[in-house]
């Protein structure tokens, strides 16, 4: 064999080599893409449900928020009917708290 074979013989395998290395970085490159559309996929999926499952709890805490801001309006309305009938049924007492009340709150103001 004389040199120039060898170096033929040489380029070839290394030509071989080169295009086998090639073929194995495209597969890999093939295969990340792969798993990173699984994973992109799995992530969009939790994401999803993590999505619904915020949307119930927040559904639930507005119905709750509405069902005691409700009650507190109700309250708020019979105390205010009880004071009106209160202060009807003895006006005299209703004038004096209500001034010793404004007298109270004056002083505390003017500090």
């Amino acid at each position: 064999m004389s040199e120039t074979s060898t170096n033929q013989e040489s380029e070839s395998k290394f030509e071989a080599g080169k295009a086998h290395a090639k073929q194995a970085a495209e597969e890999l490159r093939a295969a990340a893409e792969e798993k990173a559309a699984q994973l992109r996929s799995v992530a969009e999926a939790k994401a999803a449900e993590f999505r619904t499952t915020a949307e119930a709890k927040a559904g639930e805490y507005r119905a709750k928020a509405g069902e005691t801001f409700e009650q507190a309006r109700s309250r708020a309305h019979n105390l205010q009917e009880q004071g009106e009938h209160y202060v009807r049924q003895n006006p005299l007492k209703g004038v004096l708290a209500a001034l010793g009340a404004g007298f109270v709150l004056g002083l505390l103001f003017r500090r």
